[in-house]
């Protein structure tokens, strides 16, 4: 609790002072005030009720998001859609997350990730909702299947940056962990739910079925969220908010970049590039390297199995790291130890693949190394807030931009790899150089304490000048 006060005192006056000398205040009295109403944190009993809701929108999104994959031999079938142009639908999904990141972060710091994320969900479940209808009365399927997914992209693209910001704001650095490694945890729960109910839906009633149950889900969330924790409040981003941004966004900007010198926050961006990519490549090819190396295994086995260990182990690591913080221990010691485990200890259990001869085996171990990954909840994706929880959304999406676009290039580099040299263990080494270059920066170069104050005192010292 020591560490807590600590930083709590650290933090409170910076922002007092805003009040406390009008002649250094930057931006209108009511910009001000919004900021003072936000930076309110959430009390514990409310904090449990966004998590389960945030844990749940999280499913949703993976169920919407997962969709596609789910029903596209499916629907290759019926449209008559080769590889490539499977391909082409499927892929367009990450070019549109791509681009949405820093801008979702940006806005979500400005008026509030809750509404940004309420927005957002509400269009992309739509959107889902709709596919089918988009998909039989186009007359070119592929072309509108390709473009709603490439929206699709776009529009779940804020939802960690918003969720990023949403954190900072409202939660005390004691409980963050926990919640973002629950509501982190709903990613493997959607992916098992959309995986499991999702393809016996398209057994029994067609692939459009998928499309809509996971849609209309998306939006009747959306709607208990604006109506019950929003208390209906609308109109939800009112002109004055975006006004009051506006007044803001140079600002904002110039603290953004002067941020990127700090090395705390670049050892943040290139840790979640590597982390994130890492991941990615795991995912994509991992299915591809159980049916080579062991043709005869059941699919449902390597597919479940991991997720199942994801989910606790996720939870775990959120409980561990808010226990060891509450108990005094330093936060970024706390935060090191968490990455440690994500991508170093994962790393031995990913080498150990490279000489695995029985399924059982390899099970386990993919197990242990996607089990230990989700320890990076508690790790750099929570450190971003503790640097910087005035601009952690813009900051969160442009670490989730850099990790997304790397991710596709080292999915396809690793192709490339298993083409030329004909074994897995290349790929498995290049995951384990990424993780230990993205390892040794966090542990050398990361910290817990707020940079973003410096920099406003810097500023609003140099307009009193």
């Amino acid at each position: 609790m020591a560490i807590l006060q600590k930083h709590g005192k650290n933090s409170c006056p910076d922002l007092a002072s805003l009040k406390e000398n009008p002649a250094d205040n930057v931006g209108p009295a009511g910009a001000q005030k919004k900021w003072a109403e936000s930076s309110q944190n959430w009390t514990r009993p409310v904090a449990r009720i966004w998590t389960v809701v945030l844990l749940l929108g999280t499913c949703l999104l993976y169920c919407a998001r997962v969709a596609m994959p789910i029903c596209a031999v499916s629907m290759a079938e019926r449209f008559s859609w080769s590889k490539r142009e499977t391909g082409m639908v499927l892929g367009s999904f990450f070019w549109g997350y791509c681009f949405t990141q820093v801008l979702g972060g940006y806005v979500s710091d400005r008026v509030g990730g809750e509404k940004v994320m309420l927005l957002s969900a509400a269009a992309w479940g739509a959107m889902t909702a709709f596919t089918p209808i988009l998909a039989h009365f186009c007359s070119q399927p592929i072309v509108s299947m390709t473009v709603s997914r490439f929206l699709m992209g776009l529009l779940q693209g804020v939802h960690y940056p918003s969720l990023a910001s949403l954190c900072s704001q409202k939660v005390v650095e004691s409980e963050r962990g926990f919640l973002m490694s629950t509501v982190g945890s709903g990613s493997y729960l959607g992916t098992l739910v959309i995986g499991g109910i999702g393809s016996l839906m398209l057994d029994l009633y067609g692939w459009e079925s998928v499309f809509y149950v996971s849609g209309l889900l998306s939006v009747l969330w959306s709607y208990c969220m604006w109506k019950y924790l929003l208390k209906g409040e609308g109109p939800i981003i009112t002109l004055e908010s975006l006004g009051s941004a506006g007044t803001q966004s140079k600002l904002s900007k110039r603290n953004l970049l002067r941020l990127f010198r700090q090395p705390a926050v670049c050892a943040v961006i290139i840790t979640h590039l590597c982390t994130a990519s890492t991941f990615f490549t795991l995912l994509s090819w991992l299915p591809t390297f159980f049916k080579d190396t062991f043709p005869d295994a059941k699919g449902w086995v390597f597919n479940v199995i991991p997720w199942f260990v994801a989910i606790p182990s996720s939870l775990f690591s959120g409980c561990l790291s808010d226990h060891l913080i509450s108990q005094g221990f330093d936060t970024a010691s706390v935060r090191k130890l968490m990455q440690f485990f994500s991508m170093g200890v994962s790393s031995v259990f990913t080498l150990f693949l490279c000489w695995t001869t029985t399924f059982p085996t390899a099970v386990a171990f993919v197990s242990a190394t996607m089990g230990l990954t989700t320890f990076s909840h508690s790790g750099v994706s929570v450190n971003v807030q503790d640097l910087a929880p005035s601009c952690a959304g813009a900051l969160f999406g442009v670490m989730n931009t850099c990790g997304a676009f790397a991710g596709v290039i080292m999915v396809y580099f690793s192709g490339y790899l298993i083409e030329t040299t004909g074994s897995w263990a290349s790929v498995f080494g290049l995951i384990t150089v990424v993780n230990l270059l993205g390892l040794g920066t966090f542990l050398s170069f990361a910290e817990a304490r707020r940079v973003d104050i410096d920099l406003a005192k810097g500023r609003y010292h140099n307009i009193h000048i």
